[in-house]
């Protein structure tokens, strides 16, 4: 299999793109690993990630690579690595913040790797390595990560909507009455027999059931 370097400038973004033909060039019997590297722009060279990564015996053909913020969602070299990673295969990167958005985003990714039967190794962070005998616990502090993250959302959540009803306010979209300008209009120009339905959705941009809901008030 030969690996090929696909440049999208365009797309502010490049990649390394590998057939899923190729074996990389590496031991044979051993679990295959693929790198993954990240800049956040054009300024920013990923030589010092490459070599790290090729030091540890991952061949450049099993790169892959992005030019792209953090934040944005569209990695095309983070995409085309993931669907071509298979069970038994291991993921390497140079650092936990080059491979995920956030904190949140990062976890998913381990989590998913791991469901996957896929090992995860960072090179600067030695300890984050699914790959050792204690590979089953990191997983574990991942996934107790992600579950600490959504209690905390779901208790702020609930905090902060007990904290809006004592003040008197109630979660949601805030009520409509018989008086608002929007229903009165709906009501008169649903009146006019003259005029289409359809316009009068148009006009006041809102939906069918929106309108029919308005006119029974």
């Amino acid at each position: 299999m030969i690996a090929t370097l696909a440049s999208k400038p365009d797309s502010g973004s490049t990649s390394t793109d590998i057939s899923r033909e190729s074996n990389c060039n590496q031991t044979a019997g051993a679990p295959r690993q693929f790198g993954y590297a990240r800049v956040s722009t054009y300024d920013q060279n990923l030589s010092l990630q490459i070599e790290a990564l090729t030091k540890h015996g991952i061949p450049k053909s099993c790169i892959f690579m992005d030019k792209a913020s953090g934040a944005k969602t569209e990695r095309p070299g983070l995409t085309k690595c993931l669907e071509t990673l298979q069970t038994g295969d291991v993921l390497v990167v140079w650092r936990l913040d080059r491979l995920g958005r956030s904190m949140r985003h990062l976890i998913t990714l381990v989590e998913d790797l791991r469901m996957r039967g896929i090992g995860f190794r960072s090179l600067n962070e030695g300890v984050i390595d699914t790959t050792s005998a204690s590979g089953e616990l990191i997983f574990n502090i991942f996934s107790a990560l992600a579950q600490f993250e959504r209690r905390l959302i779901q208790e702020r959540t609930k905090a902060g909507l007990a904290a809006a009803r004592a003040r008197g306010r109630n979660g949601g979209r805030p009520k409509v009455t018989v008086k608002e300008a929007r229903v009165v209009l709906a009501k008169k120009l649903h009146a006019d027999k003259s005029l289409d339905i359809e316009d009068i959705c148009t006009t006041l941009r809102i939906s069918r059931s929106t309108l029919y809901r308005y006119v029974r008030m």
